[in-house]
């Protein structure tokens, strides 16, 4: 049973003697720095970067459900990469714009 599901993995269109399938799975490096990032600290979060992740992930996303054959790796490492993205954005955002900003208060002489 094992040896006839890995054998149809491996004779599948999408399997691991395509592109189709080492394209998506190092493509997961991308989602995996930004899972790195959560530790970062917010103002070190880039705009520009983290919108391409999240409009990559959202676009391929949906591209990997119509295309023949079906690629469930390329689908589920752009999922990941629009949540981590969206997920680096709502973080700099409420960082920019919903924190209260605390003054400092000056020495008194």
């Amino acid at each position: 049973m094992a040896a006839s599901k890995i054998q149809a993995l491996w004779n599948h269109p999408a399997g691991p003697k395509t592109i189709h399938f080492w394209a998506p799975t190092f493509k997961w490096g991308i989602s995996i720095a930004n899972v790195a990032d959560f530790s970062k600290p917010p103002e070190k979060i880039s705009y520009p970067q983290q919108v391409a992740v999240a409009c990559t992930g959202l676009i391929w996303s949906r591209y990997s459900t119509v295309i023949t054959p079906k690629n469930w790796n390329l689908f589920s490492v752009n999922v990941t990469m629009a949540g981590t993205g969206l997920y680096q954005l709502a973080r700099k955002t409420r960082h920019d714009y919903f924190s209260e900003v605390q003054e400092v208060p000056a020495k008194e002489r």
